[in-house]
């Protein structure tokens, strides 16, 4: 028999289950398969249980009997969520590179160490190594620069050294409204030349929030481009028609990879690579060549995720978060078909940015994990093991400062982008080094 305050907390549990055992049953979603149904053919898709067992399940004699078969293993099949360490200090030194820039997005490195930085506004600099910073470049597309949206993130093509091809990611005015669309142009003295956009999201939608967008270069060429759900067409983010609340992965000009997941399918567009996301702005291949991205939950819920070809992850039929009017969102944390996050946080850290570290300057971090953060703000250092999330660090979080973008340079230090009217270029370089 378990003691009595053992005794105690599984009643406590038992009940929590039977509520939301007897939530779903009575919600006016369990019959409606069409917008995030929780029962199909007679079953419960969240916990696979029939009808009759759901029904035991509402009889508090059969409770705690049925609550060891069904609802602790289903409570181990949860993520792993963040611990929420305090942040502790970094044993290194902070150098400003530059300030002055209005609310930066994205950096890019090139290869003679300046670097190239987007400003949401519209603006794309270059800022020499010694932190001088160039008048707007030429040649950057028109960007509909409202709420969260403008320019947002840059990189190089992986044949920069030949092409001089850099690439954008940005906000675009459309019919419909607006959309995240990428473009690409050459770079020459005076700014981008021969400019062009080679992809859009569609359908373009009203509204200022929720674009992604993180630029990331596979190994083979081909390009993934991080998206959002656009806010208020959440529920598209299922909807494979559309490339709202998705990842697609796109040639180098565009067009469209063969080998990608929904390549010939009816209804389905043939650039999506992973659906079910919220709002992508953290993207980094680690040194195997995959793609981590760590997107935004609503009120709780950030995820860590390793989007792979063709899979479900989720959004809005499942999160650890909840509105920020505090109301549910969807059935749950689980559902048959749709992925489980590598980790998650609640509360959020506002994720925007991230490297796998590789550099020898700070060599306990190689081949972790770094996100930056926008609120509480501060570098978030995340240990990976086997495809688990082990070990969390927080650190900068004395400086008050969003952090939006984390970039490793050729010296193996670190970079970061503060977002703010007067935004900075940090460094990191070690203590004494």
């Amino acid at each position: 028999m378990p003691s009595d305050a053992a005794g105690r907390q599984l009643e406590i549990v038992t009940e929590q289950v039977l509520d939301a055992v007897r939530g779903r049953i009575d919600s006016p979603m369990a019959t409606a398969s069409c917008d995030g149904a929780s029962v199909d053919n007679g079953r419960s898709v969240r916990t696979g249980l029939d009808m009759s067992t759901l029904r035991l399940l509402s009889r508090p004699a059969s409770a705690l009997t049925a609550l060891a078969l069904f609802a602790l293993p289903a409570l181990a099949q949860e993520a792993p969520r963040s611990p929420t360490p305090s942040a502790v200090k970094l044993a290194a030194r902070v150098t400003d590179v530059a300030r002055g820039l209005e609310h930066p997005w994205g950096l890019a490195f090139l290869p003679d160490g300046r670097m190239l930085v987007t400003e949401r506004p519209g603006r794309l600099r270059v800022v020499a190594r010694g932190g001088q910073v160039s008048e707007p470049l030429a040649g950057v597309p028109e960007v509909f620069a409202r709420g969260q949206g403008g320019l947002l993130d840059v990189a190089l093509s992986p044949s920069f050294a030949r092409d001089r091809l850099v690439y954008l990611s940005f906000s675009e005015r459309g019919e419909g409204g607006a959309g995240t669309a990428v473009a690409r142009g050459r770079l020459g003295e005076r700014g981008l030349e021969g400019t062009q956009v080679i992809w859009r999201q569609q359908p373009k939608v009203s509204g200022a929030n929720h674009w992604g967008s993180r630029l990331v270069f596979r190994p083979d060429g081909t390009l993934f481009v991080t998206l959002g759900d656009r806010y208020a067409y959440r529920d598209r983010a299922q909807d494979l028609s559309v490339t709202l609340g998705k990842i697609v992965r796109i040639n180098a000009d565009g067009s469209i990879p063969r080998d990608n997941p929904f390549v010939g399918r009816d209804g389905a567009r043939p650039e999506i690579w992973s659906y079910g996301h919220r709002n992508v702005q953290s993207a980094a291949l680690d040194a195997s060549g995959r793609l981590w991205t760590v997107e935004h939950g609503a009120r709780g819920g950030d995820e860590l995720n390793s989007p792979q070809p063709g899979l479900n992850y989720g959004w809005p039929v499942v999160t650890y978060g909840v509105d920020y009017s505090g109301a549910r969102i969807g059935v749950g944390t689980s559902r048959q078909g749709m992925e489980q996050p590598v980790y998650y946080w609640d509360p959020v850290i506002a994720p925007s940015g991230a490297l796998f570290y590789t550099g020898d300057a700070f060599p306990d971090w190689r081949n972790d994990l770094l996100v930056g953060s926008l609120r509480p703000g501060c570098l978030v250092r995340l240990k990976i093991d086997n495809n688990r999330g082990v070990h969390e660090e927080r650190y900068l979080a004395d400086l008050g400062e969003r952090i939006r973008d984390v970039r490793q340079g050729a010296d193996g230090l670190i970079y970061l982008l503060t977002d703010s009217p007067r935004g900075r270029i940090l460094r990191l370089e070690p203590a004494g080094g």
